[in-house]
């Protein structure tokens, strides 16, 4: 399969449902991404199994402000530096690239990389969704290291983290951004191909196309897309007290008519609760849609009366164990896990 063009948006579309209200503004990602795949073609998309088992696959992606990765979109000596330092560490080339998070705009990130330096990528992600911290990832569950971790600011000054577990990775990492002005490009938890399959979350390009494709024509119950309406309505209420969470209030309309969904947000939609009871909790993907255009609001862009459908998808079944509840389920957000 080839990334071209005519799929991004649709590719576009499904990343900003994955980000589950987070993950980055896909707008100014998909225009760059767009003029990435017409200077240097279609960006071609393969499984673990096309690439040698011990092939090294760089897991790839943008840290810090949402905010600031719109001002500063970077290019493509960002993402040269980055496989170069990762090769240098490796001692092998880079086969392909992978999304350290499909959700919001680093799915598309990855693509625009891929297109700069020529690569495939991997149909594959570290989360399967959006998620706010660096070591909350299927590889971190799968007991991988994240380390060597590359971070790149858009000059090229390069930092390198070594012994490093998933916890420590978040904290320095972070600390590296106040030099780098917020905004970084990373590399961690390097793999190989034949480790994909376990330890990462297989099939996330083609799955964010599907859902794309599906609200594009309409239909969110199509094949791969996994997507069920919880309710359509208007945005009756918005609660933000200051201290980094969101609650909203939904009032259906029209045949949802008496019905209230509240959603607690973070960075991300975390948990939506009908009559007291959950009807969606993370790890699953919770996605606020503007009826008018079915593009995804993120949780920093809802606001009152905005008219809106909210989908439930569910999660990679790594974010299903013990070890992925833990990591990314609800009690990781001081959120009861009672449904």
């Amino acid at each position: 399969m080839f990334l071209d063009d005519t799929l991004l948006p649709a590719f576009a579309r499904g990343c900003a449902v994955l980000g589950s209200g987070g993950g980055g503004d896909v707008g100014p990602a998909l225009v760059t991404a767009a003029q990435a795949v017409a200077d240097h073609g279609p960006v071609r998309v393969v499984q673990p199994e096309d690439l040698p088992a011990d092939a090294l696959v760089m897991s790839c992606g943008i840290i810090g402000s949402p905010t600031v990765s719109t001002e500063r979109i970077g290019g493509p000596l960002q993402a040269r530096t980055l496989r170069a330092t990762v090769e240098e560490l490796h001692g092998v080339p880079v086969a392909a690239l992978m999304s350290g998070e499909i959700g919001g705009s680093g799915g598309l990130t990855a693509l625009t990389w891929a297109a700069w330096l020529g690569l495939p990528l991997l149909d594959a992600d570290a989360m399967g969704r959006a998620y706010p911290r660096m070591d909350q990832a299927a590889m971190e569950i799968a007991g991988l290291s994240p380390a060597p971790c590359v971070l790149v600011d858009e000059r090229g000054r390069t930092v390198v983290l070594h012994r490093v577990d998933g916890g420590w990775l978040e904290r320095l990492a972070r600390g590296v951004l106040d030099s780098f002005g917020g905004l970084a490009a990373t590399s961690e938890y390097p793999l190989r191909a034949g480790q994909v399959r376990e330890a990462a979350v297989a099939g996330s390009v083609s799955r964010a196309l599907a859902i794309g494709a599906a609200l594009a024509a309409g239909v969110p119950a199509a094949p791969g897309a996994d997507l069920d309406r919880l309710i359509t309505g208007k945005i009756a209420a918005v609660e933000r007290p200051g201290d980094g969470t969101t609650a909203l209030v939904v009032e259906g309309l029209a045949a949802d008519a008496g019905r209230l969904l509240r959603i607690e947000a973070q960075s991300e939609y975390l948990a939506a609760y009908e009559d007291g009871r959950a009807r969606a909790l993370v790890p699953n993907v919770i996605a606020v849609l503007d009826t008018r255009t079915a593009a995804a609001v993120q949780v920093d862009g809802v606001r009152y009366g905005l008219r809106v459908s909210v989908l439930a998808a569910g999660s990679a079944p790594v974010w299903r164990t013990p070890a992925g509840l833990a990591l990314g389920g609800p009690a990781a957000f001081g959120l009861a896990a009672d449904s």
